[in-house]
């Protein structure tokens, strides 16, 4: 039996997976449209592995108030985990932390390291979304940008879900999940977006803690170019990659996620001594 915690604060439904005596604490940051509940199964597996996992359901998702498949600034997102960091600090504050973000998040984690890596003690990125799959031409970015200062809620772009996992079952309970969000992605959403993906690869150089980086090589949402740029051009000095050979996009949730959870633990466990 899980010791969850629930709270709401602000409009945000935090989340928390505590265990007794603590080796580590987990900030875990969810994906685009998907909410922290998502993430029982793995949070009991680093419970398990004495990690207690804070989260919460960012701005506009899941538990969270907040209009769908909409934001004015990503900065929105990063005054949330912020917030989620306070609570880990507060609560557990001589435990060492540890980031892990998967999708949108592992980009909302990348861009997080560069103001507050020094809080931490490592990351992991799981299918950051450093680059789409399909670079956009430039004369429809002209224009999706034209519509987000005219328009910026204007509904533009709508997720295909069928390429998170290989497992059915995963897809069909994603697609019924009354807490994903289907709303199509508004213009200003998608000029913020980019905007952050564009400013992760400028300054990724900046990134020195530990980092383990991890992709599905069959990804549709994100692409594996951008996972393989962050590892080439972040000055970390204790880094590692794995590009997991036929995976989609949700490594943890995936037929061969074990194996994908278990290299994550054996990651932070050695990063706890």
């Amino acid at each position: 039996m899980m010791n969850v915690q629930e709270t709401n604060e602000d409009g945000l439904y935090f989340r928390t997976w505590k265990v007794d005596k603590p080796i580590g604490a987990v900030v875990l940051i969810h994906g685009l449209g998907e909410h922290c509940q998502r993430y029982d199964y793995i949070a009991s597996k680093l419970n398990k592995a004495k990690l207690t996992v804070y989260s919460l359901d960012l701005p506009g998702h899941g538990r969270s108030d907040g209009p769908r498949g909409h934001i004015e600034s990503f900065d929105d997102y990063a005054k949330s985990v912020l917030m989620l960091l306070q609570k880990a600090e507060k609560e557990l504050p001589q435990i060492p932390k540890y980031l892990i973000g998967h999708s949108m998040g592992g980009l909302i984690a990348a861009q997080f390291l560069l103001e507050y890596q020094d809080r931490f003690r490592g990351a992991v990125l799981s299918g950051p979304a450093i680059q789409s799959p399909q670079e956009p031409p430039a004369w429809q970015v002209v224009i999706i940008k034209s519509i987000a200062r005219i328009l910026p809620k204007a509904k533009m772009l709508a997720l295909d879900a069928s390429g998170i996992s290989k497992d059915p079952e995963v897809v069909e309970k994603y697609m019924n999940d009354p807490l994903v969000s289907q709303e199509k992605l508004s213009a200003r959403f998608l000029v913020a977006m980019t905007g952050v993906m564009e400013e992760v690869k400028v300054r990724c150089n900046e990134i020195t803690l530990p980092l383990l980086l991890m992709h599905g090589s069959e990804d549709p949402m994100t692409s594996p170019v951008g996972t393989e740029f962050l590892f080439e051009n972040c000055k970390s000095v204790d880094k590692e990659k794995h590009i997991f050979k036929g995976l989609l996009h949700e490594i943890f949730n995936e037929p061969e996620k074990e194996k994908v959870i278990q290299k994550t633990i054996n990651w932070l466990k050695q990063r706890s001594v």
